[in-house]
């Protein structure tokens, strides 16, 4: 019997579609699953005469596995995995190779990534993005982990995933980092998914509730946004859930209760951002946006007791919705920026040299924030590799100028007439503070050093020299970096 070139255990739809890309691209896949009656049916069903073997035992799958040995588990993130790898010690040998391609969270993947090596195997953790479709056709995939172990995997993951560039031949794929940093990178990626998808979501609140524009009327508006610099995957599906007729001739998106889930990886990264002293502020609000909308009683109740009287909008539509596209697009570049700005900082904490122009291309195609707007990271980061922020890059500056008078008027309207708009509001704001010299920081640090003898710097003596005042003359000259308390 032929051997396998990789194995896959976790025979749900992302599994069972990336088994069978997999075989669509000349890999043999061996296959097992807790419940082998999924095995049973798969084998029998759609892998019906494809290069795709079926394992009843985790022996059986080791037994028709090629050396070294690779292992994708498709389970669902947590113990799972940690009890997979456990099994998988136990059949493997050394040199063999155990692939997460779950959503971890990093830290996990670190931690696995040291463990199985201590045990002679090799790691890899993957990001894989594109859902159910991507993991079929083509995802976008971030690999990080044990290094040795990329030569054995990249042919398959480079052939399986998504390809970009003008001949369509950029793999959405590369070497990340060690440890965790695939599935960091994979975790900032979902961070920003929280903000693109909260962005559009205001725009079609302000259209809807502001314009008072029908379903027809926003699905041809975003129609036309994916014909220009926002053309993405989210505004093109977003186009077509908006032109989306049930068979009563009644649009289905506006049947959906208005309650948002959430699987975690977005609060993953605003609390790392937390951890790593970065101001993510408009993922961390497409955050709060999710849970203040699961709040559905409540904000019924509140919303009888502060009734809101939205005005007809009287002005130039048409120009109305030119401002918001504009804002749309600004406080996008904002999202990415923080986004950067975070895999920055933890690449100097965890030790990592990530290539971000890189990570722009494996985020181009097969993954669910792929668009044409990334092209321009890339560029950017072709240009200065050590680009400390994307605002800094000229092509964004220009976009951010010819932008700001329409953002200022979208945020200012909507706050008049009483439509939240998180994300877009805390971008201007993100980019107010990051673009003013000066701010009233030095009165906070007053505050602090009054209340808690915490010190602070002055601007007529060098960065480093503290100073501590006595503000009420009965405080004493004690500072708090003094005494452990």
């Amino acid at each position: 019997m032929k051997q396998a070139d990789i194995g896959l255990i976790g025979l749900a739809v992302m599994g069972e579609n990336l088994a069978m890309n997999m075989e669509s691209k000349g890999f043999t896949v061996a296959v097992y699953n807790r419940t082998v009656e999924k095995v049973d049916n798969f084998v029998k069903g759609r892998a019906a005469g494809k290069n795709i073997i079926g394992c009843r035992t985790l022996e059986d799958l080791q037994a028709s596995l090629s050396v070294p040995r690779k292992v994708m588990l498709m389970v669902k993130a947590g113990n799972p995995v940690d009890e997979y790898i456990e099994k998988l010690l136990a059949v493997l040998e050394p040199g063999d190779i155990i692939i997460d391609g779950g959503n971890s969270h990093f830290p996990d993947t670190a931690r696995r990534a040291a463990y199985v090596e201590s045990k002679g195997l090799l790691f890899i953790g993957t990001g894989v993005s594109g859902g159910e479709e991507g993991a079929l056709k083509g995802p976008a995939m971030m690999p990080g982990g044990s290094k040795a172990a990329w030569e054995y995997v990249k042919p398959i993951f480079q052939s399986i995933c998504a390809k970009v560039g003008r001949h369509g031949d950029i793999p959405c794929c590369d070497w990340v980092g060690e440890g965790g940093a695939g599935h960091f990178v994979k975790m900032v990626h979902n961070g920003i998914e929280y903000g693109d998808m909260q962005l559009i979501c205001e725009a079609y609140h302000l259209m809807r509730d502001g314009l008072g524009f029908s379903t027809e009327e926003m699905h041809q508006v975003f129609a036309d946004w994916n014909e220009g610099e926002l053309d993405s995957y989210l505004i093109e599906i977003t186009r077509d859930i908006l032109g989306y007729v049930d068979a009563n001739g009644e649009r289905t998106v506006e049947k959906i209760l208005d309650t948002a889930g959430q699987k975690g990886t977005g609060k993953w990264t605003a609390i790392t951002a937390l951890d790593e002293g970065v101001a993510l502020t408009l993922i961390a609000e497409a955050v709060f946006a999710r849970f203040l909308s699961s709040q559905k009683d409540a904000r019924v109740e509140a919303a009888k007791k502060y009734p809101k009287e939205i005005p007809s909008f009287e002005g130039d539509k048409k120009a109305f919705v030119e401002n918001l596209k504009k804002a749309v697009y600004a406080s996008k570049i904002i999202s990415y920026a923080q986004g950067y700005a975070l895999m920055r900082e933890a690449a100097k904490t965890n030790g990592w040299n990530l290539n971000y122009g890189g990570i722009a291309m494996m985020w181009r195609g097969g993954c669910i924030i792929r668009s044409r707007f990334l092209d321009k990271i890339f560029d950017a980061f072709e240009k200065n590799s050590e680009l400390s922020n994307l605002l800094m890059d000229d092509y964004f500056a220009s976009v951010i100028n010819d932008c700001a008078a329409s953002w200022r008027e979208i945020v200012s309207y909507a706050a008049k007439i009483g439509i939240p708009m998180p994300a877009i509001s805390s971008a201007l704001n993100y980019f107010d503070g990051y673009t003013t010299a000066r701010l009233p920081a030095n009165l906070l640090q007053a505050q602090r050093d009054y209340f808690g003898a915490h010190t602070y710097e002055r601007i007529d003596a060098p960065r480093g020299q503290f100073f501590h005042t006595n503000w009420t003359g009965e405080g004493g000259d004690t500072t708090s970096a003094a005494y452990l308390a």
